[in-house]
């Protein structure tokens, strides 16, 4: 089976970045109040529903799938860069990390009850999302819930705009538009973080996080 390229590209690119990603954000939630208080509410959303077990997908070097640990969950990360999940395994050698593709998880139904999505959509083809937010909603267990955080566009009539990323190539979204596409996928939103850009920041870009569940019956919907 032939590798997409977009996955190949964005895997290479940070297999090699990836000692000074480690480097650069192993402390990031240290200065980051409001992201540390959405990932807080995620985990007491997870710990309520009765399933502890979450998947940090596009984990990079495993500081926030620690962090999740710390919060009383039950995480492991996974990453397409084996790169990084060697640089995670050295760091948190207590937690599991396992190499993967967002497209196609070595994880059974309905096994988790969170999903976590930091910034790890931001490189995914924009025809190739529905598909990956399917297989968000076949992971999770009903009543389970994901967090996904992405940079927002700044043109509302766009779903897209395609950015300079340090790494490799990638892509803001609509916060309308994308949490249209999580409907479509059978995950309603519950609640948005919107984080304004601050002038030390490097992009001038709104940072979004949408929590979302899955229905109780746990039922798909078309992605059409």
């Amino acid at each position: 089976m032939v590798e997409h390229d977009a996955l190949s590209v964005t895997r290479e690119a940070y297999d090699a970045a990836a000692p000074m990603y480690a480097q650069r954000f192993r402390e990031e939630l240290r200065d980051r109040p409001l992201d540390r208080a959405i990932l807080s509410a995620f985990a007491e959303v997870v710990r309520a529903s009765g399933v502890r077990q979450v998947a940090d997908l596009g984990c990079g070097p495993g500081h926030i799938t620690a962090h999740l640990d710390e919060l009383g969950l039950a995480p492991f990360g996974v990453d397409a860069s084996s790169m990084m999940i060697e640089l995670a395994r050295r760091a948190y050698p207590g937690l599991r990390f396992d190499v993967g593709s967002m497209a196609a998880l070595n994880i059974a139904d309905g096994m988790l009850g969170g999903v976590l999505s930091r910034w790890s959509i931001i490189h995914t083809p924009p025809q190739e999302l529905p598909a990956i937010l399917a297989e968000f909603h076949r992971v999770l267990a009903p009543g389970g819930h994901l967090l996904v955080g992405f940079s927002a566009s700044d043109d509302p009539s766009q779903p897209t705009q395609v950015f300079d990323h340090t790494v490799a190539p990638a892509y803001r979204w609509s916060p309308g538009h994308l949490a249209g596409m999580l409907r479509k996928a059978g995950l309603a939103e519950v609640a948005r973080m919107v984080r304004e850009p601050q002038p030390t920041d490097r992009r001038q870009f709104q940072e979004i996080h949408l929590l979302a569940r899955k229905s109780e019956a746990g039922a798909a919907r078309s992605n059409a």
